[in-house]
C-alpha cells in the first residue's frame, strides 16, 4: 500500500502544529496540501522545506479552501484533517459532508495527541470563543506567579503571517523585537501587553522548538491560547474562559466545547456588562457539562486613560479585529468605555471605509457599529489608517490591547482603553496556582 494522502484544512496556526505533531517525518503519510481560510493572504504560499522535513524537499503548497473539493478529486485524497477553530459544530459537519461527498474521509484530531509535554509546570489559558479575555487572564496569572518569585514565560498561539521559515521560533521581550519580526497589528495586540508587564513571550510555527527554548528561562510556562483552540502543551492546570455575552456558544462551538469539558477552572468573565440571566445560563451550563471543574465569576474591568477626551464628543470606536470577525461580537471594551465616558455618539465608519476594511464590513456585518483593527498586511494597515482619518469623529476610542499610534498616524486624539481581570471572590485563582506548584514544583 502507498502512503495515505492527506489534506490539512487550516488557517495558518493549528494546521501547521498538527502537521508537525502527526505527520512530519512519518512515511505512512503524504500531506499533499494545506488549505487556508479565516486569515487574509495565507493561500498561495508554501510551508517551507526547512519546517516540513526531509520528506518534503519542495515544501507543501497552501491553497484556498474553496478549492478543497476539486483538490480531493484531482489528487485522490484519502483523508482531510480539519485543523482550525472558533466555528460552530454545524459548520464543522457541513465541511465534513462536503469532504465525504467529494470522496475523502474527514477527521479531527485528539487534543491530547497534539499536546507536547514540558519539563516545567504548564498553565494553559483557553476559551470557548474568541475575545473572551484569555490575554488579560494570562497577564493576571503572570502577576500572581511573579509575586511568588517565579520566572514566567508566556507562549502564544501561532499567528505566522509572514515568512514561515523565519518565524519558526520567535522571542519577544521588547518593542524592538516586534519591529524586527515585522509583526502585524494582530500579533502586536497579543505580544505588547506581555512586554508592557515585563514578561517574555514566545510564538512562531514549530512549538516543539519554542518549548525547548522557553524552558531554558522559565520556572512556569503560560500557554496564551488563540481563538477557542485547545492547548498545544499538556496543561497541569487548564483554565477555560466562558462569555455570557454569547450565552449558549460554550456548548455549540468547536473546539471550545472540548475546552469547557476538559477544564480544571472555568471562568465566567465579563459578568459586569452581560445580562444577569445570561450569566446564570452560562454558569449553569458550566456546572452541568463539567461538574468536576471549579466555576467562578470574574469581571473584565474597563478603564480609559483619558476619559475627558471622550465626554460629550463623537467617538470612533476601534476594537480588536478577530473578536469582531470570526469571534462574531458586535462590540467590545472600547464600545463600553465610550458609553461609560458619556460620548455624545458612536460614529459609523462604514461610509468611509476603503479597500480591505470595506470588504471586512461586507463580510462581517455584525461589526457595523465599530471599526475592527484589521492589519494583516502593510497595505491593510494603511487602509485602516485611511479609514480612521476619513471618518468624521472627534476622538478615537481604542479598545485594542495596543497603542495604535506606534503603527499608524491619525488626525484625531486617541483615548486608550485598558481592561483587566478581576475576581468577584478574590484569591481562588491564586490558591489553585499554589496547589499546582505544590504538586508540580517549578524545579522538578
Amino acid at each position: 500500500m502507498g502512503r495515505m494522502r492527506i489534506v490539512i484544512m487550516g488557517a495558518a496556526g493549528r494546521d501547521f502544529h498538527n502537521f508537525n505533531c502527526l505527520y512530519r517525518d512519518d512515511q505512512r503519510y503524504e500531506v499533499v496540501a494545506f488549505t487556508a481560510t479565516q486569515i487574509p493572504n495565507i493561500e498561495g504560499r508554501v510551508y517551507p522545506p526547512a519546517l516540513a522535513g526531509s520528506l518534503y524537499p519542495e515544501g507543501i503548497q497552501i491553497l484556498p479552501e474553496d478549492e478543497l473539493e476539486d483538490l480531493i478529486r484531482r489528487e485522490s485524497i484519502d483523508q482531510v484533517m480539519f485543523s482550525y477553530s472558533d466555528v460552530s459544530h454545524q459548520y464543522v459537519m457541513e465541511k465534513a459532508s462536503r469532504v465525504m461527498a467529494a470522496g475523502a474521509n474527514f477527521a479531527v484530531c485528539s487534543a491530547d495527541k497534539t499536546m507536547l509535554r514540558s519539563t516545567k509546570p504548564v498553565i494553559s489559558v483557553c476559551a470557548v470563543r474568541t475575545g473572551v479575555g484569555k490575554s488579560q487572564t494570562t497577564r493576571y496569572l503572570s502577576r500572581i506567579l511573579k509575586a511568588m518569585g517565579k520566572k514566567v514565560v508566556a507562549i502564544r498561539h501561532p499567528m505566522p503571517y509572514g515568512d514561515l521559515a523565519k518565524q519558526a521560533c520567535q522571542r519577544f521581550a521588547a518593542y524592538q523585537d516586534l519591529d524586527d519580526h515585522e509583526c502585524t497589528i494582530e500579533e502586536r495586540e497579543e505580544y505588547e501587553p506581555h512586554i508592557d508587564n515585563g514578561f517574555v513571550v514566545y510564538a512562531g510555527v514549530d512549538y516543539g522548538m519554542i518549548l525547548r527554548e522557553a524552558e531554558k528561562e522559565a520556572d512556569v510556562i503560560l500557554w496564551d491560547g488563540g481563538n477557542n483552540d485547545t492547548s498545544f502543551y499538556k496543561p497541569d492546570l487548564l483554565i477555560t474562559l466562558v462569555d455570557p455575552h454569547r450565552a449558549g456558544d460554550e456548548l455549540t462551538y468547536f473546539p471550545g466545547y472540548a475546552n469547557l469539558i476538559m477544564a480544571d477552572l472555568l471562568i465566567v468573565n465579563k459578568v459586569q456588562t452581560a445580562p444577569p440571566d445570561m450569566v446564570e445560563q452560562v454558569f449553569n451550563n458550566c456546572k452541568e457539562h463539567n461538574p468536576g471543574a471549579r466555576v467562578i465569576k470574574c469581571a473584565s474591568v474597563i478603564t480609559v486613560e483619558h476619559p475627558e477626551l471622550i465626554e460629550g464628543k463623537h467617538a470612533l470606536v476601534v476594537e480588536d479585529g478577530p473578536t469582531l470577525t470570526h469571534g462574531g461580537m458586535r462590540y467590545g471594551a472600547g464600545w463600553f468605555a465610550a458609553k461609560n465616558a458619556r460620548a455624545a455618539g458612536i460614529v459609523d465608519a462604514r461610509p468611509y471605509a476603503v479597500g480591505s476594511i470595506k470588504e471586512t464590513y461586507d463580510k462581517f456585518p455584525n461589526a457595523a457599529a465599530i471599526l475592527p483593527a484589521m492589519g494583516y498586511s502593510e497595505q491593510q494597515v494603511r487602509e485602516l489608517e485611511e479609514t480612521i482619518n476619513a471618518t468624521p469623529a472627534d476622538v478615537v476610542v481604542e479598545g485594542t490591547p495596543i497603542d495604535l499610534s506606534r503603527i499608524i498616524k491619525v488626525n484625531k486624539p486617541i483615548a486608550n482603553v485598558v481592561y483587566e481581570l478581576e475576581e468577584l471572590v478574590p484569591g481562588v485563582i491564586e490558591r489553585m496556582v499554589q496547589d499546582l506548584l505544590a504538586r508540580v514544583p517549578a524545579d522538578a
